[in-house]
């Protein structure tokens, strides 16, 4: 038997070769028939340009790899070509929404609170009961008492002449702190001049408001105050004060600052020029220099005879005005004039006009300080921050939500009005017995101060100072010496309403509110106001808005009082006999 082979012999015979495998179906072709009697499948559709175009860039990018660089750059630009191409108008408009206290929109709450306002009648008598809380430690009483007069000064250092600049009461607190640096320096002070600005326009002098002798006479003892700087030394200069040492102090400087630098500088020149003189001494200063400050607020300085003689005369006409409440009346300090309303920088109610006067009021004011480049104005944050001053309108609604009817008699502390014939008629139709100035008295009476803005304050300071509310509607030098002097004159407390204006801001912006409860808004304000009335100084706080405790003594049952400005120890003991109360109060002056 022959074995296999494999291999195929030289002969040329080959092999058998190996059975046939079962015929297997390919799969491409598994769907398909035979010519014979079978169906074939759909013949694949015609290529169109778009995919040949495809086809092609396929092919360019797998052949050359390096373009994939360039991809990202290709995909930019296509992204751009589609937001240039494509509108997204169709899309949702998202608005922004304005915060709350952001718009004026007073006018708007007055027309929906108006008819329940005037049919509430149930808080008539709040000028009689709007004042109800008392310091808890006693009453608080002035204690002044002046050096005596066989306390001869020491000699002089020298004399100091201030520029006192600003409006009425900025210069009254530069004519308090000149006394205070006089005194501590021991320099002989020059009656000070008022330097003349273009807002106040006012060139009034020192005696044109104050009574000068008054002012010479009452501090005569504590410091030397001369008219004029003599004739010997002036000759030096030429007689012109322009040519003698003129000392730039920053603001705020301490007494200290004034001991250390101007004292040798005036014992060397012996006359020294300090211009401008506000805030040029700090508040928290010895109790010796605060002494002569209160001293000089309170007693020295009162106003010149015609100025107080017409002030008496207002406030007679006001308290007869004031039958129904027993002689009371509110005062209101309101500063809405065209020059407020441009500095503020706020949006009212006026629309283009209002925007085109307020632009001229700020570029004559205030020579493109509102205009630099860079400089962003945010009307709407500006009044959600309380800075916006009140509209008359404002107050009007204030005042009624706080319980003051129609019938109360209102004294209106205020220059003039911007576009008064429009934002006044609402104030009017609230308080049908408001006055002025302008109303108490005939044209013939006030034409000797019509052009003088500081005497024309000076006389509105007169009548809020006797007034049983005063209110406050904005910052300021006025309200803040007048919170001070009522504090002086009222036991200690301020009978001042001091609104918190951001809250305003936010409830003036809703003209959705019920008259109700706006009311209880306004009366918690009222009732804060009357809390805060006994307001003791802290460190920093202005001796003008806080005498106490520092220039007022209390009486009360404790034991031992001191009070370092007057030099005075108040030594007070109770004794009880039978049912009163006898009180020994000794004082002991301390040099």
């Amino acid at each position: 038997m022959q074995a296999y082979i494999r291999i195929p012999s030289s002969s040329g015979h080959s092999t058998p070769s190996p059975p046939h495998s079962p015929s297997v179906r390919s799969p491409r072709f598994r769907h398909t028939r035979s010519k014979r009697g079978r169906s074939v499948g759909p013949p694949p559709p015609p290529r169109t340009p778009a995919h040949h175009l495809a086809y092609v860039i396929l092919s360019v990018l797998l052949r050359r790899q390096g373009i994939f660089l360039f991809a990202p750059l290709i995909y930019i630009s296509g992204m751009l070509f589609y937001m240039g191409t494509v509108s997204f108008d169709v899309g949702p408009i998202i608005t922004h929404r304005l915060a709350p206290g952001s718009v004026y929109r007073s006018p708007q709450l007055y027309s929906k609170v108006r008819p329940d306002m005037d049919a509430d009648n149930s808080t008539a008598d709040a000028i009689l009961t709007i004042w109800k809380n008392s310091y808890k430690g006693g009453e608080w009483r002035p204690c002044v008492v002046n050096k005596s007069s066989e306390d001869a000064l020491p000699d002089s250092n020298g004399y100091i002449y201030v520029e006192a600049n600003g409006g009425l009461n900025q210069q009254r607190a530069s004519i308090c702190n000149a006394v205070a640096v006089a005194a501590y320096l021991n320099a002989t002070l020059v009656v000070p001049n008022f330097h003349y600005h273009s807002i106040w326009r006012d060139p009034s002098k020192f005696s044109d408001i104050y009574d000068e002798d008054y002012f010479i006479s009452t501090l005569q003892n504590e410091v030397r105050i001369v008219a004029e700087i003599p004739d010997y030394l002036m000759a030096r200069y030429d007689h012109n004060m322009s040519n003698v040492y003129n000392f730039r102090i920053k603001a705020w400087s301490s007494i200290q600052y004034y001991k250390d630098n101007v004292l040798p500088r005036l014992l060397d020149e012996q006359v020294i020029r300090i211009s401008p003189f506000a805030n040029r001494l700090s508040f928290d200063a010895p109790l010796a220099v605060q002494r002569h400050r209160c001293l000089t607020n309170y007693e020295a300085l009162r106003f010149s005879t015609p100025i107080l003689t017409l002030g008496e005369t207002l406030v007679a006409r006001m308290r007869e005005r004031s039958v129904s409440s027993g002689g009371k009346y509110v005062s209101v300090h309101l500063r809405f004039e065209a020059d407020m309303v441009a500095f503020s920088c706020c949006v009212f109610d006026g629309g283009k006009q209002e925007r085109l006067d307020m632009d001229a009021a700020r570029e004559q004011g205030w020579r493109g300080k509102f205009t630099k480049p860079g400089r962003v104005i945010r009307p709407g944050a500006i009044r959600i921050n309380g800075k916006c001053p009140l509209t008359p309108l404002e107050v009007g609604l204030m005042l009624r939500g706080m319980g003051f009817d129609r019938n109360t008699s209102i004294y209106l502390a205020s220059g003039k009005i911007y576009d008064a014939e429009r934002n006044m008629a609402p104030l009017f139709e609230m308080f049908p017995l408001l006055q002025t100035k302008d109303m108490l008295v005939s044209s013939e009476e006030l034409a000797p101060y019509k052009n003088y803005s500081s005497r024309m304050a000076a006389i509105d300071y007169t009548v809020c100072l006797q007034s049983e509310v005063f209110v406050t509607t904005q910052g300021g030098n006025f309200p803040t010496f007048l919170m001070g002097h009522r504090r002086y004159l009222y036991g200690g407390h301020s009978k001042t309403i001091r609104p918190d204006k951001r809250k305003l801001a936010q409830l003036f912006d809703n003209p959705n509110v019920g008259w109700k409860t706006f009311k209880r808004h306004m009366l918690n304000i009222r009732s804060h106001s009357d809390s805060k009335g006994f307001e003791l100084k802290r460190p920093n706080d202005s001796i003008y808005s806080f005498p106490c405790p520092d220039y007022k003594l209390v009486v009360s049952k404790a034991v031992v009082f001191t009070s370092a400005f007057s030099h005075v120890s108040l030594i007070h003991t109770s004794n009880r006999e039978g049912n009163g109360l006898a009180t020994n109060i000794r004082l002991a002056l301390h040099r």
